[in-house]
């Protein structure tokens, strides 16, 4: 999904979220690395400019949206270049499919996005358990110091842009609920928003 159709917490959660899936399907450290840190250095900057995330208590019915839109969402953002703003068609076919789940707007579908997308930022994808964003970070850390394949520069690079990523933390998880109902839904929601990023 081009970065200039999310807020900007999004390319931290997303980037946390693909990190997780990248671990979980490919076991490939080095990718995993740039994933988590990129968008998270990018999110940096624009973070000055976007409001903060918007906490709110998920339901399964918003996971369900989330889950019934994505194929939707994904048909209209793919077609779009990377970095460029949408124009009003786009934006209008946005709030449309959002609609269409039972979303209020494509902002509320994006602030529910984010709030799963926090969440999941501290899956750990191999227990599939809630750790925290930075204990998958640092797992993440272990995982490409001990990775024997990868050549030494592409391994400085990774631990590098992760020991970024720790300096901007996510913020904590208020909603404490939301932690269960992700993880409910943790294998569907991965694979439906894992994507987003690849």
């Amino acid at each position: 999904m081009p970065a200039l159709l999310r807020p900007a917490f999004t390319a931290f959660g997303v980037a946390c979220l693909v990190s997780a899936a990248s671990i979980a399907s490919s076991g490939t450290a080095f990718a995993q690395a740039k994933q988590q840190a990129a968008p998270a250095q990018q999110a940096a900057p624009a973070q000055q400019q976007a409001p903060a995330l918007k906490q709110i208590a998920l339901t399964d019915k918003q996971l369900d949206g989330v889950l019934a839109a994505q194929k939707d969402m994904d048909a209209i953002t793919e077609k779009l270049p990377e970095n460029t703003a949408p124009d009003q068609k786009v934006i209008a076919k946005l709030e449309d499919v959002a609609k269409k789940h039972g979303f209020a707007g494509y902002d509320d579908y994006n602030n529910v996005v984010d709030n799963i997308s926090l969440v999941l930022g501290g899956f750990d994808p191999a227990t599939k358990k809630y750790v925290g964003t930075e204990a998958v970070i640092k797992t993440q850390i272990a995982q490409v110091q001990a990775d024997k394949k990868m050549p030494a520069k592409d391994k400085k690079e990774a631990v590098d842009e992760l020991t970024e990523a720790l300096k901007t933390p996510a913020p904590q998880v208020e909603n404490k609920g939301n932690i269960d109902l992700v993880g409910k839904y943790y294998d569907k929601l991965v694979a439906a928003l894992g994507d987003d990023e690849n």
